[in-house]
């Protein structure tokens, strides 16, 4: 459980945040322990509900890039680790972060390490960040380990904001055209048919098909919407569980175009991961474990899995990524195994990180490029046959009266 506390510590400061416990005395034990004069304590779960403004409360990928270069900051002026947490504590724009750093400083001042007190706080701080820490704790080099978080942090933002903004603007205009459709068929169409219908002439069989469809959209639109909200329901539930994640980003990897760009996405995170990673100090194995974590794509996940138990089993990374040719492109395992023999994998990598970058900018100005003038072609040309099906008519209707 998570308590929020408020006491004084040996010098008479005020202190206040949260600790994690089994009950409340342990919590209250567990500051007793940090020469902490308790005022009061609360469960702070008790106290949240979804009419809280604390239940929309998050930490972003930004802030945590700001965070890291901080951090990184203060430790290369020589601030202790427990200074630069509260300092940045009281400092911080975003309160829950705040409370989260405070923690923390609190967790430091009590003995743990600081990989130890991120570790604590998963939703901020991944799997990848803590490792990362804790090698710079190991090597004594914690100044450098957070600027490389931070930089590696902010190229994963911006490449992973570019990509979602990319895709909204094709969402946008295929919403777009689904909707003009559906009022075509809901609004002008239904007015339209009824003058050809009671005119009484032949209808031809297009216009019929047109007239039906419309039928179908005013008679039982309501039943069609229930559907399309059940079915979005159905969608979501089986994003939560592991084998409809597993269909769904498989399904995103072989869609022509967006899989391409989502490859090269993934590509670019599994090599960036691998060279912060490397270059900092941590294993191989370990490095690639960790990447599977934070990779993004369950896909890609399990092949980074057998990767690493086949480098377990004393096969080269480059022949344990060519068992993957399908996913893993031949100009990758190339680069590593030239990076391998060379022992220069961290360059290669960080490379290979470059290149895939560029290549994602690439496919998403081609993707952008291509689906705009496509949407708008499509677009019209479907409003275009629904006049057409049901002008046709009215018009030789009107010329048999003249």
């Amino acid at each position: 459980m998570l308590f929020k506390y408020k006491a004084i510590d040996v010098e008479g400061v005020n202190k206040e945040g949260e600790i994690d416990a089994p009950s409340r005395d342990s919590a209250i034990s567990g500051l007793q322990r940090r020469g902490l004069v308790i005022i009061s304590i609360n469960e702070e779960g008790a106290k949240k509900s979804v009419f809280d403004v604390t239940f929309f409360e998050k930490v972003s990928n930004k802030d945590v890039v700001i965070l890291s270069r901080q951090i990184a900051t203060l430790f290369e002026a020589q601030v202790s680790a427990l200074k630069a947490f509260t300092m940045l504590a009281s400092n911080t724009e975003n309160k829950l972060l705040g409370r989260k750093l405070t923690t923390i400083g609190d967790d430091l001042q009590a003995g743990v390490s600081i990989s130890g007190a991120l570790a604590k706080h998963p939703d901020v701080f991944s799997d990848f960040y803590i490792n990362m820490v804790k090698v710079g704790e190991e090597t004594g080099k914690l100044n450098q380990t957070f600027l490389h978080l931070a930089e590696y942090l902010d190229r994963q933002y911006a490449l992973t904001s570019k990509t979602r903004n990319a895709l909204i603007y094709p969402a946008f205009v295929v919403v777009t055209f689904f909707v003009v459709m559906t009022l075509m068929f809901v609004v002008v169409i239904p007015k339209l048919s009824s003058i050809i219908l009671d005119s009484g002439q032949e209808v031809p069989v297009y216009t019929k098909i047109v007239i039906a469809i419309s039928d179908l959209f005013v008679n039982y639109g309501f039943f069609i919407l229930i559907f399309l909200v059940l079915l979005g329901i159905w969608v979501w539930r089986l994003s939560t569980t592991d084998k409809g994640k597993q269909y769904l980003d498989t399904l995103k990897l072989s869609t022509p175009a967006v899989g391409n760009l989502y490859k090269k996405l993934f590509l670019s995170r599994i090599t960036d991961n691998l060279n912060t990673m490397l270059i900092s100090g941590v294993p191989i194995v370990r490095s690639i474990d960790i990447t599977a974590e934070v990779v993004g794509s369950r896909v890609y996940k399990e092949l980074l899995a057998e990767v690493a138990n086949g480098v377990k089993s004393g096969l080269a990374l480059s022949v344990a990524f060519a068992k993957h040719d399908k996913y893993i492109p031949g100009i990758l395992m190339q680069m590593v195994q030239v990076g391998e023999e060379t022992g220069s994998l961290g360059s290669i990598l960080k490379t290979l990180t470059d290149f895939y970058k560029r290549e994602v900018d690439d496919a998403i100005d081609t993707l952008v490029g291509l689906i705009e003038p496509v949407m708008i072609v499509v677009l019209g040309l479907g409003v275009g046959v629904l006049l057409v099906s049901v002008l046709m008519p009215i018009y030789n209707l009107a010329g048999g009266i003249s």
